[in-house]
């Protein structure tokens, strides 16, 4: 019987769905984070649960020929979880991931297509979104540890471009020059909550967001100073989010600077994003999974697509020129105007836009009537709800395509697919999400 600080020693023979390696102690899972397949390991037990425990590492006997010597220092951000092992290991665990949920939630024994790799590895986020904090009477930024928050100090991130790292120290130099008062969960008091920026890859375009509990001037000189610092700064907003909350944004913003949005192009289609839109992180890697679609697809120029989850519209209008009507719907209202607009400035006019939950839209076009031939989904992590999977069976679409970045809701999801007549053709995994556990699969089903 394992108890905590045991000290046992293990070999790691794969890894999870969160990027821990996995070892077994007379039958029980043992989950070690930064750890390789490979690796023997002296570990001390952090926690025991009846069928699996958690441990670090107390001493590596024997490495992996997988392990590569990590390029950054900060580990207590929990953002990355692959920093010391190869590329190539990584990819093919996260292969491997995809193909274990897809066999254990969803009973799929079809193999996957290989696993795209994302064209760069460092430096691809577009957006970054820091919290505030205060040690020693000084200000700071980072993010939050794993499973708390508590604001781990990050002068640059290797995943986000390095022009936000500069942004980000000017505005923390006026902050703590101007004794600016940072936000305080615990009290609920100060001004500045998070740092939020934004940047189009195509055309470098820069979104700053100043989130703050209430409107102020305060930030009207370190506006004009930052964008005449820095040219890429189109626009910038404050937003104010005086609630006691998780969530990053409020609904309200004040333009201080530009129009309140930047522009970019996915897919060869320009768009305008404004700071609540959806926009894939990575962008070139998300054109990879949207192109990739596209040609599963195949389409014929008679159809009628539509696009749930469609945030913005990229994946949609980078369709739209080759069916006949393309329908979109999204929960966020600003989503959707910038859809509409995206659609006005593409010379688009096949395209129209909803704004509303994904399953109550689409049930309401399904009475009216409306069956699309073609379905594209691309949910948020949580997966699509019952509401919006029974929409889909009802409105049968003889091809869907289902995007999602989280396996195991995805697999869940095609499952129930499948018992409403849809048979899983093919699967391909992407990595949006370098040196992180997260994974992009592009899923293509077709009506039997």
């Amino acid at each position: 019987m394992l108890n905590k600080n045991d000290i046992i020693e293990l070999n790691i023979d794969a890894l999870s769905s969160e990027g821990s390696g996995i070892g077994r102690h007379e039958g029980m899972a043992i989950f070690v984070p930064g750890t390789a397949i490979g690796d023997r390991i002296s570990a001390r037990i952090l926690k025991v649960n009846k069928t699996y425990a958690y441990a670090k590492v107390e001493k590596l006997i024997e490495a992996s020929p997988d392990r590569v010597e990590p390029d950054c220092n900060i580990h207590a951000c929990g953002g990355c979880v692959y920093r010391h092992i190869s590329y190539e290991a990584e990819l093919h665990a996260k292969e491997q991931s995809v193909r274990d949920a897809f066999r254990r939630i969803g009973g799929f024994e079809l193999e996957p297509e290989p696993i795209v790799g994302s064209p760069e590895v460092n430096r691809y986020r577009n957006k970054v979104q820091l919290p505030m904090s205060m040690a020693d009477g000084k200000a700071y930024c980072g993010f939050f540890s794993p499973r708390s928050h508590r604001v781990v100090p990050v002068s640059d991130c290797l995943l986000q471009p390095e022009i936000f790292t500069e942004i980000c120290a000017a505005i923390m130099d006026f902050v703590n020059q101007n004794r600016i008062p940072v936000y305080d969960e615990k009290s609920g008091r100060g001004l500045l909550r998070h740092i939020y920026l934004r940047r189009g890859f195509h055309t470098g375009e820069i979104m700053l967001s100043l989130v703050c509990t209430k409107e102020t001037k305060i930030f009207d000189k370190l506006v004009a100073t930052l964008v005449e610092k820095f040219p890429e700064i189109k626009t910038v907003l404050l937003n104010i989010n005086s609630a006691n909350t998780n969530v990053i944004l409020g609904s309200k913003d004040i333009c201080l600077y530009g129009t309140g949005t930047i522009r970019d192009s996915m897919c060869g289609v320009s768009v305008e994003i404004s700071p609540h839109s959806f926009y894939q992180v990575n962008t070139e890697a998300a054109e990879n999974v949207y192109l990739t679609a596209r040609d599963f697809l195949g389409f014929d120029g008679t159809e009628t697509l539509l696009d749930l989850y469609c945030g913005i519209g990229t994946v949609g209008l980078s369709m739209a020129k080759s069916v006949k009507k393309l329908i979109g719907v999204e929960i966020v209202p600003a989503a959707i105007e910038n859809a509409r607009r995206n659609a006005e400035m593409n010379g688009i006019t096949n395209a129209e836009f909803f704004a509303g939950d994904a399953g109550t839209v689409a049930e309401e076009l399904s009475c009216k009537g409306i069956k699309p031939d073609i379905v594209i989904v691309d949910p948020p992590r949580r997966g699509c709800d019952n509401e919006t999977l029974t929409a889909i069976a009802r409105m049968s679409p003889k091809k869907l395509v289902y995007i999602s970045c989280n396996p195991a809701t995805c697999a869940r999801d095609l499952y129930i697919l499948s018992e409403s007549g849809y048979r899983l053709i093919r699967y391909k995994p992407f990595d949006m999400f370098p040196k992180t556990a997260h994974v992009e699969t592009v899923s293509f089903l077709k009506l039997k």
